[in-house]
């Protein structure tokens, strides 16, 4: 069978990581490499001490994920490259079960296994590409009440039920199987996405270059979620916002960018509104807090925006 590589992206998520390399140990891999975006939590030190056969590329500084990701592939020559986030972990025969099928699929240039919580539900990982309407319905929470009619629930990506393998827009960059030949004829992920939308961009350009993206769920990945970026949700916030526009600006004509950025105001308008209300009716101290937090983010997402530095060409 084909060589198969995994390369694991790190930001101060030591135990996690720790968990993902022994997952990754019991995988028929011919090597790990992990790249760290400059973690202070003692994750370097780990893989130097506990994992000695990891490949390990210590960054200086944060470069991001997308970044990250293309040191961590060029470090590797095998044929397929299993990137993973630092907070999954592998069921036993994933990354074969996912070499397989590439094989299987000469045109696929990615496939996404099968992604589920720690509690073992399912987790979301097919997409569409980000049209106004669907970035409404997500961020109104509308698509919730998709998820409560089924036949809707089932012919809309973001809530179907992920039981078989299928041609997808675009798959959740946390575990990603990919033809290393396909990656290089697109220059690999952009770099000028910090965090958010990279994989979409990926899957954006290798399309378009006649290749497809595909799930399975012949192989299952276990992932928390959230481990780097729990901890600053303001300002992931904030760089969810300015990868869309980013996204958008690059792939898609002035009118749509503009229809996407009016639904983007309003919706961050809503939150002002919303959160400013919860500071001036709030229970106690933690809530008022909390809700004063919120307020500040969106109040400032929104003069970056209107500024033009949230994302800027």
């Amino acid at each position: 069978m084909a060589s198969l590589a995994v390369v694991i992206v790190s930001y101060n998520t030591q135990e996690r990581l720790r968990a993902c390399l022994r997952s990754v140990a019991g995988q028929d891999v011919c090597q790990v490499v992990v790249v760290d975006n400059a973690s202070s939590d003692g994750s370097v030190d780990v893989v130097r001490r506990e994992f000695p056969g990891v490949l390990l590329v210590a960054n200086e500084r944060n470069v991001g994920y997308g970044a990250a990701a293309n040191q961590a592939l060029s470090a590797t020559s095998a044929e397929f490259v299993l990137l993973l986030n630092s907070d999954a972990v592998l069921a036993s025969g994933a990354g074969r079960a996912l070499v397989s099928y590439l094989e299987q699929q000469p045109r696929a240039a990615v496939v996404g296994p099968r992604l589920l919580n720690p509690d073992g539900s399912l987790q979301p990982s097919c997409y569409p590409f980000p049209t106004p309407l669907q970035v409404f319905l997500q961020e109104s929470t509308l698509e919730r009440a998709l998820g409560r009619v089924p036949w809707l629930r089932a012919r809309y990506l973001r809530t179907w039920g992920h039981a078989c393998a299928a041609v997808v827009p675009w798959v959740l960059g946390a575990a990603l199987c990919i033809r290393r030949s396909a990656f290089d004829a697109v220059g690999g992920f952009d770099s000028a996405y910090f965090m958010y939308f990279e994989e979409a961009d990926l899957c954006y350009r290798l399309r378009r270059l006649g290749w497809e993206v595909h799930f399975t769920p012949t192989a299952d990945v276990i992932h928390v979620g959230g481990a780097s970026t729990a901890r600053h949700p303001v300002e992931m916030r904030r760089r969810w916002h300015a990868s869309l526009i980013r996204f958008y600006r690059r792939h898609y004509a002035a009118t749509r960018l503009a229809q996407v950025v009016l639904v983007m105001d309003l919706i961050l308008i809503a939150r002002l509104a919303r959160d400013t209300l919860r500071v001036r009716h709030a229970r106690d101290g933690t809530e008022r807090a909390c809700a004063a937090a919120g307020a500040a983010a969106w109040r400032r997402t929104l003069a970056l925006h209107w500024r033009g530095q949230l994302a800027p060409s």
